[in-house]
């Protein structure tokens, strides 16, 4: 099976060919090998892939096992999953009535009532929180050990904490560097080359 890995790998990375059995089976061979970063970030992009509860179960065992940060197991978490599972379909579905919506008060512009204009503004609201939200979080993984997380983005702030590979962070954004993670609640500078983003 590890044989079959640089073929696994040459496939994503030259061909763009991916699919979540492929994923699965790429971080099966890592965590078989050891490198469990590897394995934690295979599954991280296997389950943006193709969000399942049992992919996060892996993550969580595997997370617990090395004691590394970011892998929440509660129910809320369990409730984001069933969020992401659903998040594209409901978003095409959302839009294809708002066009139908739009449409329809379009023809009837004449004779549809304020009314119906404004329950069709909060629908497009609607739409605006919903992709605000709930869109899935852009995620990264400590690609190395011993990674410093700064207050700041500069080598000059005050240190925090000293990051395991493979931990997860919410990725905030990027400033020069920098990216910009949630730690504890709040904001964290980490390295660029130091995160290695789930993509």
């Amino acid at each position: 099976m590890a044989q079959a890995y640089p073929l696994f790998r040459q496939a994503r990375e030259q061909d763009g060919v991916q699919s979540g059995r492929q994923l699965l089976r790429m971080a099966y061979i890592q965590e078989a090998l050891g490198h469990y970063p590897a394995a934690l970030y295979y599954l991280s992009v296997a389950q943006a892939w193709q969000p399942r509860y049992g992919t996060w179960r892996k993550m969580v065992t595997l997370a617990q096992e090395h004691r590394l940060t970011g892998y929440p197991d509660t129910w809320r978490q369990n409730l984001l999953i069933g969020l992401q599972r659903y998040y594209y379909r409901l978003l095409q579905v959302m839009l294809m009535l708002a066009i139908v919506g739009g449409l329809l008060l379009g023809l009837r512009r004449r004779t549809a009532d304020r009314a119906w204009w404004g329950i069709y503004a909060a629908y497009l609201l609607s739409i605006g929180l919903f992709l605000n939200l709930l869109a899935p979080a852009r995620i990264g993984l400590v690609a190395r050990p011993r990674a410093p997380l700064m207050a700041g983005p500069s080598a000059g702030a005050a240190w925090l904490t000293t990051a395991a590979a493979g931990d997860r962070f919410e990725v905030r954004g990027r400033q020069d560097i920098w990216y910009r993670v949630q730690w504890q609640g709040r904001d964290a500078y980490i390295r660029r080359p130091d995160l290695l983003l789930v993509e």
